[in-house]
């Protein structure tokens, strides 16, 4: 099963994306963007960005945990994973989100059906 990306609206009323893997896990979260056409664009941003391992920022946390941020080419955030347990897991988040955002659907659920 392909990896898609997910358009949701948050309690704010924001729209946001989330790119989950084959297996229903959400691998990635973009930030809260106003208008759809914003959330849309961060979406076309990761599906570019994702092959491109010099876009991954790897972060420890202060409690000790792994994550990691995928950035732009202007050196934005527009994607960050969950906490990792070990290096060795986020290193494979890392390489799901390359695998599965370039060619990854689009599910907007602020409408009735796919895109």
């Amino acid at each position: 099963m392909a990896g898609k990306f997910e358009i949701y609206k948050d309690k704010a009323g924001e729209f946001r994306f989330r790119l989950k893997a084959g297996n229903g896990q959400t691998i990635l979260a973009g930030e809260g963007y106003k208008a759809k056409s914003g959330c849309m664009n961060g979406v076309e941003s990761v599906k570019k960005n994702a092959p491109d391992d010099a876009r991954y920022e790897r972060k420890t946390t202060e409690s000790g945990k792994y994550r990691f941020n995928l950035k732009s080419g202007n050196n934005q955030v527009i994607g960050t994973s969950e906490s990792y347990e070990t290096e060795k897991a986020r290193d494979g988040g890392i390489e799901s989100v390359k695998k599965n955002a370039p060619d990854a659907s689009i599910v907007d659920t602020t409408e009735s059906g796919e895109k």
